[in-house]
Formats: structure tokens, sequence, C-alpha cells
């Protein structure tokens, strides 16, 4: 739907006590919230904005035929929704002269965007809320404290944490609200792209201590082209989920599963928490192919539900792990990588071989090495990169830079080498034993091919605990004194593989 006799962006639609100020001489939320949100839209649209508001809303005001003439002209309205807003007559009044005009302007939604956005400025059960607003998801402007249970809106009363959630969630909220307009123009602007659809994306929902991480992950696909599921409120009743969660998951080719220490809330006439059916019928939905399944434990998981101790267990132990399912027990930002990775990896396989026509068999490859080290030895590695350079070929790490740009980089070394010879000269054991866990993880950043060869260089400074390491998971190599090519050599072998024998069937040497 294409409308250019929209002369608003949208009306903000709220109740009077929620715009009253909490501190003498200040704002109120509401109209800071207007504000803010208009510059923001207009930043990102790359002109002026046009949301308008009623500043001088009384409970007793007359429902003026200029308001309802003002709601037939905007392309969306943002209900503030609150306890005193479910009980206005006069913000129902506006919902439904805004649905009625909407009827008759196409439809409520725009290639499956919603044209009202729920605002949930305190906590309101899904049963209280207007009929017209229960279908949405909705943007929470406030937290609720894992420890108290005190809920707290997004407001810098409540200090510069609260005030940080407020502009995250504003400009999640402008920069939907841009991608509506630009749909209702004929000509999308230049400020917010209407990206191609790329498909779907289940982000299962998951307990309010992984909030931020679920958000996160959330912008960074949207803002690549996904959409993100479930994009309604999850039913209340067991067989209802369940009957969701097959449909979202079918039109997905990835669900991502975010575990923490709480247990989630079990729907009624159920005996599984939310989070277990979700991971259940995204294994079923993993047995159908062209499917990935991440299921990711947040780190230092400090337990004491026992239910959520047995659930974790059984994910750990679960041997049902159809290709693409994996556990991940990392960092966030390692998360954030693999799902990126799992993506690409999808995309390339959607767009099929180079249309290109064939130049004829290549040359064999050049087995890939991938040295690791920390930065304080950078400078001491020359000999053996100029020795191992002669039959492989040779990978540094890069230490400066963008760290997503670090971890992208780290992330496709690790997916497309075939050895790994890692330094162990001025890191600890800690250091190295890190960098063994992330080879072992390189399934979970895309790789498919076997694991990597990995060998343990054993550099300057001499120690007795360098001395006495040993491990099952890596050729462990003394090299005290500089390179010594034979000692090498065993591992060179094994990372060239079928390649380790020159075209006269001698075996070929560093």
């Amino acid at each position: 739907m294409r409308n250019t006799d929209f002369e608003g962006d949208a009306f903000i639609s709220y109740a009077h006590l929620d715009n009253i100020e909490l501190v003498e001489g200040g704002k109120g939320w509401v109209a800071n919230l207007h504000r803010a949100l208009e510059i923001r839209v207009a930043q990102l649209l790359g002109k002026e904005s046009r949301i308008w508001w009623d500043p001088k809303l009384q409970g007793n005001d007359v429902f003026a035929l200029t308001l309802v003439d003002q709601l037939t002209r905007v392309a969306a309205l943002v209900a503030i929704v609150s306890p005193r807003y479910v009980r206005s007559e006069w913000g129902r009044r506006e919902l439904e002269a805004f649905c009625k005009a909407a009827a008759g302007q196409g439809g409520l939604r725009v290639h499956d965007k919603a044209r009202i956005f729920k605002i949930l400025k305190t906590p309101v059960p899904l049963e209280q809320q207007p009929e017209e607003l229960q279908s949405l998801l909705g943007y929470e402007f406030f937290k609720v404290d894992s420890a108290s249970g005190k809920v707290r809106e997004l407001d810098e009363i409540f200090g510069p944490e609260a005030q940080r959630d407020f502009w995250l969630k504003l400009d999640d909220l402008a920069h939907d609200l841009c991608l509506l307009v630009n749909m209702l123009e004929p000509e999308p602007g230049p400020g917010v792209s209407i990206q191609p659809e790329k498909g779907a994306v289940y982000l299962a929902v998951t307990t309010r201590d992984l909030n931020d991480q679920r958000e996160a992950l959330r912008r960074d696909l949207e803002q690549h082209g996904y959409d993100v599921l479930p994009d309604r409120p999850i039913p209340l009743s067991a067989p209802q989920v369940a009957e969701q969660v097959r449909e979202d998951l079918a039109r997905c080719r990835l669900s991502i599963h975010l575990v923490g220490a709480t247990c989630s809330l079990v729907p009624e006439g159920g005996d599984d928490s939310l989070q277990e059916i979700q991971n259940e019928l995204a294994l079923e939905r993993s047995q159908t192919g062209s499917f990935a399944h991440l299921v990711w434990l947040a780190p230092n998981l400090a337990i004491t539900d026992e239910r959520q101790r047995n659930f974790i267990d059984r994910l750990r132990a679960d041997q049902r792990c159809p290709a693409g399912t994996d556990l991940l027990e990392t960092s966030f930002e390692d998360l954030r990588t693999v799902v990126d990775a799992r993506l690409q990896q999808q995309e390339k396989a959607a767009a099929g071989p180079s249309a290109a026509s064939d130049p004829g068999p290549a040359p064999a490859p050049v087995p890939q090495l991938y040295l690791l080290y920390d930065s304080r030895d950078a400078a001491a590695i020359g000999p053996w990169a100029d020795l191992l350079f002669q039959s492989l070929e040779i990978i540094h790490p890069v230490f400066e830079g963008n760290e997503a740009e670090l971890r992208e980089y780290h992330a496709e070394n690790l997916r497309c080498c075939d050895g790994v010879l890692i330094f162990y000269g001025a890191g600890n054991e800690l250091w190295l034993r890190g960098k063994l866990r992330e080879i072992q993880k390189s399934p979970g950043y895309g790789r498919t091919k076997p694991l990597p060869v990995v060998g343990i260089a054993l550099i300057a400074p001499r120690t007795p605990e360098k001395d006495r390491f040993r491990t099952h998971e890596a050729l462990v190599i003394p090299q005290w004194d500089g390179p010594v090519p034979d000692v090498l050599q065993k591992f060179v072998t094994r990372v060239k593989g079928p390649h380790s024998h020159s075209d006269d069937g001698t075996e070929t040497t560093v």
C-alpha cells in the first residue's frame, strides 16, 4: 500500500496522568518521548518529521472532531500503554478512530508491519490491554529488577543506565517507524532503506535476565534485513504455544535460544517451561533439513533453580545433534559471531553455484596455517613464519582495528584453515587453553570440514610450567632456541595431508 495523503508520520495516544512531571520544573515522560522521537525520526529520514500529540489533553475534554480528522491523516499511531491508559475512554476512542480510518486506507498492516506501535511504559497484563493492541509485541520502556521484582521505567531520574536503555529502545522505535513511513511513500527516502527480505530467524522468547542480549541480537538481525520471530505475543496455553511456535519455526532457517540461570514460565495446561517447549520444537524442525539450531548458555551461570539446572544438564547431555545444531558456552560476542557466520553460510548455500563459465581445473590449493600468538610475541615469530611459508600459506593474527572486524577475521580463519600453530610464549596457560577451546568450537563459526590440525610451539621464555605442559588436543613442539625444521616436520606433514607429497611421490619438507 502506498499513500501520499498522510500529513503526519505518527500520532501519540496517551493518558494525561503519564505525562505529569515527577520532578517539579521538569518535563513529563510523554513530552520527553515525543521530542526525542521526532528528532530521531527526522535524523533517520533526512527531513522534517511530523509527530503529533495533544499536550493539553485532559480527561474531561470533549473528543473533538479535529482530533478525529488528525487520526485519519497520520501514517502510524503510537500508543503509550499504562494502567491509566487502559482505563481511559479517550485512549479507547483514539484507537477506534485510527483503526476505522486505517480500514479505509488498506488496513492496519503494510507488508506485515503494523501501523500501530505499542509502547509499554509500565507492565500491563495482556488480557487487560485494548483488543487492538493484544496482537502486538510492543516496546518495553521499563526494567524489572531480578532480585526485588520492582518495576522501573526507563527515565533519566533513575540514573544513567535507565537513560541509556531509554535511548536504545527509542532508537529501535524510531527505526521501525521510519521503515513504515518509507513503505507508505511512493519513493522511499534516503534515510532508512527498505532492505530486501532475507527470510526469518526465530529468536526464542527468553527470561528477563537475558532480555538485553536478546534485544541486541534482534537489532543485529533486523539491521541485516531479517524478520525476527515471534512477532506477536506468546499465547497463555500450552497447546496454543506449540501451534504458534511450530508455525513460526516453519518460516525460519535458523533458531537461536538464549538460556540463563532462571526458569521460564510454564504455559497453562503444560508440564514444560516455555524455553523447553521452544527448544524441543526447534529440534523437531531441524529434522527437516536446511535449518540451523543454536543454543547459547550464558557464561558463569549461578543457578539456584533446580528445574533450570536439570534443563541445562539435559541440554549438555542431549545426543540428538542434527547437522547445524550447536550448544555454545561462550561469550555473548562470540555468539554474535557464530550467528553471523551461520547466516552467511546459509545465504551462500541459497545463492547456489556461480553461473560463471568453467575456467578449467584449478591448481591444488596450498594448505593454510593459522598462527596464533600473543601480541607480545609478534616480533619473535618471523623466523618460523618464513620457514613454514616454504610449504604452507601463512595467516597471521591481527591485533588492531574494530572489535567486530577482529572477531570476524578470527572466526573466518578458524572456518577455513587446515592447521593452527599456537606459540606458547608470553601468554599464560589460561590464554593457551582459551585458544584450544576456540578451535574446538570452530564448527559453531560455520566450519564444515574436519577440525584443523593443531600444534603448540613451546618458545621462550622457558619455564617449569611449560616444560611440564602436556595435552591430547595438539602436537606439542619444543622450539626453545628458534625454528627446528626436523621437529616441525611431523606437524607440517599432518597439515598438508594429501598434499604432503610432490608430483614424483617424494615427501615434501619445510
